[in-house]
């Protein structure tokens, strides 16, 4: 009989705040995760702002460049789960400095010649008490479909508290009814795609 592997999820939080500081993006990074865990997934979650991610789209720029330690998680995970809080109107700085890094795969190929980020599933969560979740979403949307990753359906969640005001997420009695629903759709939609092409991989031709 054959035994097949679960899926598995790296989340990689771009909040600002290092460990053990809470943030909002962390909490909805762990309801992601947990509800991804409701479909068999197994996951870990890195913090980039844990770690030193040197500026520059090489796989490793060198001195001390923790990335290609990173690298090799998302290499080893069925689905990438991107958070980010939003600073200026933007994803935080860091997630864009994940895309940049991710920028390097662009030239790398698997033993079928296939970009070697192919047949991997992407998700984004954003949180913020501005506006911008949907620009935020779609820019890194973009990015992570541009370097092989496959976004599923309604892919993306989001909460944004109210303009110029400054709760937080995290701070919340309660997740809100609609973020909730979104995570679960997200989740069930990222492991039924992620299986999907494990069983059928993209053709190298």
């Amino acid at each position: 009989m054959t035994v097949t592997a679960p899926l598995t999820a790296l989340a990689l939080n771009c909040t600002l705040k290092p460990s053990p500081t809470e943030s909002s993006t962390s909490l909805l990074v762990r309801q992601v995760l947990d509800a991804l865990g409701e479909h068999g997934v197994e996951s870990t979650e890195v913090r980039i702002a844990d770690h030193v991610v040197s500026p520059g789209v090489e796989i490793d720029m060198g001195d001390g460049d923790e990335w290609p330690s990173i690298r090799e998680k998302v290499l080893a995970a069925d689905i990438l789960v991107l958070a980010a809080p939003i600073w200026v109107g933007h994803a935080s700085s860091l997630a864009q400095r994940v895309l940049e890094r991710l920028d390097a795969e662009l030239s790398e190929t698997d033993e079928l010649g296939r970009p070697i980020l192919f047949d991997r599933v992407a998700v984004v969560a954003i949180v913020g008490n501005e506006d911008g979740a949907h620009k935020a979403t779609a820019d890194l949307f973009q990015a992570l479909n541009d370097v092989g990753f496959t976004i599923p359906a309604q892919g993306g969640t989001y909460w944004n508290g109210e303009a110029m005001h400054t709760g937080d997420y995290k701070d919340l009695d309660e997740t809100p009814e609609a973020v909730a629903s979104t995570t679960a759709t997200l989740a069930r939609n990222a492991a039924h795609l992620a299986r999907a092409l494990r069983a059928s991989a993209y053709p190298a031709e």
